[in-house]
């Protein structure tokens, strides 16, 4: 479930995806793999969500392995919102 105010990673992979995943509960961060929500479309079918409080904490870790998602969503609402990745 991604609740308001969520951010949802998207990445083209499965490889990358799951990569990702690994990092992030070894950095300890508080993140969770799901399916992408049916609002959005991937490759690989996918993302990791997290809460907005996360945000550097997990941009900066993928950043650092060179794993950045090939898209990012906030959740507002009903909808997803695409939001920049931080750099």
């Amino acid at each position: 479930m991604v609740r308001d105010g969520d951010l949802v990673a998207v990445f083209h992979s499965v490889h990358r995806v799951m990569e990702a995943e690994k990092i992030l509960k070894v950095a300890g961060a508080d993140i969770l793999l799901i399916p992408v929500p049916r609002q959005l479309s991937s490759d690989c079918g996918l993302a990791i969500r997290y809460a907005s409080s996360e945000e550097t904490v997990v941009a900066a870790v993928l950043r650092g392995k060179g794993l950045q998602p090939a898209e990012l969503y906030l959740r507002k609402g009903d909808e997803f919102v695409q939001v920049a990745l931080k750099s």
